[in-house]
């Protein structure tokens, strides 16, 4: 893929027609047609649990990952790590985590007891760290609020198989555990949430951390194509590193953003590329009409162009 293209992902629908269980598995072949690099597989109540979904997905596909939800406190964070551990070996690597910390009120007093906001972020915390120390291969000890583990230890982990944590939430909370703990901070497209809005955000947490990326979820049917390519341009020169695309429960609707807004997106940053190109001074030691004397170092998968306006950062495809 060129390497100004973001990294794409497709939202998989668990909850609508169970009784057409055949759905799921075109729709992720589809996606995989389409050449998107994960499907995301929701946790949440009246959904099809995500661990099983994407096991048996696995089997119907070559390439395409996995983008799975998980509910921190769910389980203990060694059983969640075993889990991780079997899909990342078993499917070669095919796996990034999205790790949940709200969800509706009555689940998360079934599920979780009555922890307030704060101290549901300061669990999250304690399970994405020892989760991180144990996929990493390392031996813990950790004793925290809400997390104890004694000499825990992976056998054998698939460590040659990272898997990047995905964290989501707007609070002030959820950004410091986004910056502290995770790979990628996951947004939604709200209508409060203008590429300008995204930009600000993003440009306060890449201070803190650098190498944090963005993932942002939007909805990509039911306007134009040329739209919604525009539109996520428009996040794109936010800062946006990876889109979560949803649309309808078919598997049409996946090859179709593939095939028609896919391509004008590529068209939209590539058009950006050539202006910027244009307009750049030429590097330092550059005679007029002549050659460069001292060639400017080059990042892999970040153009200079990408460097000068944050678009696309390391990582992006």
């Amino acid at each position: 893929m060129p390497q100004n293209r973001p990294l794409l992902h497709w939202f998989l629908p668990t909850g609508e027609d169970r009784a057409d269980t055949g759905r799921p598995a075109r729709v992720a072949r589809a996606a995989e047609q389409a050449g998107f690099a994960s499907l995301f597989a929701p946790v949440g109540p009246g959904l099809v649990d995500p661990w099983h979904l994407a096991s048996v997905l696995a089997g119907h596909t070559e390439r395409i990952g996995f983008l799975v939800g998980v509910r921190a406190g769910s389980v203990s964070p060694t059983l969640l790590a075993q889990q991780v551990d079997a899909f990342r070996r078993f499917t070669g690597g095919r796996l990034r985590l999205n790790v949940v910390t709200g969800g509706e009120a009555a689940e998360l007093t079934r599920d979780e007891g009555r922890l307030a906001h704060e101290q549901r972020y300061g669990r999250t915390d304690e399970v994405m760290a020892v989760l991180r120390a144990l996929l990493d291969g390392r031996s813990v000890d950790f004793q925290g609020q809400h997390v104890q583990v004694e000499g825990a230890r992976l056998t054998d982990p698939a460590v040659e198989h990272k898997v990047p944590l995905y964290l989501g939430g707007v609070s002030g909370a959820a950004e410091n555990l986004a910056a502290r703990r995770a790979d990628v901070h996951l947004l939604w497209s709200e209508p409060e949430q203008s590429p300008a809005v995204v930009a600000a955000r993003i440009a306060r947490l890449r201070d803190r951390n650098p190498d944090l990326r963005f993932a942002l979820r939007l909805r990509a049917v039911g306007h134009d194509h040329d739209e919604v390519a525009r539109s996520l341009h428009a996040y794109c020169r936010s800062g946006v590193d990876e889109f979560v695309l949803s649309g309808h429960p078919d598997p049409d609707d996946a090859l179709r953003v593939g095939e028609e807004v896919v391509p004008r997106l590529r068209a939209l940053l590539a058009e950006e590329d050539e202006r910027d190109n244009a307009t750049a001074p030429p590097p330092r030691g550059t005679g007029e009409g002549g050659a460069a004397l001292v060639s400017e170092a080059v990042t892999p998968g970040v153009t200079p162009a990408s460097r000068r306006s944050g678009r696309c950062r390391r990582g992006c495809q």
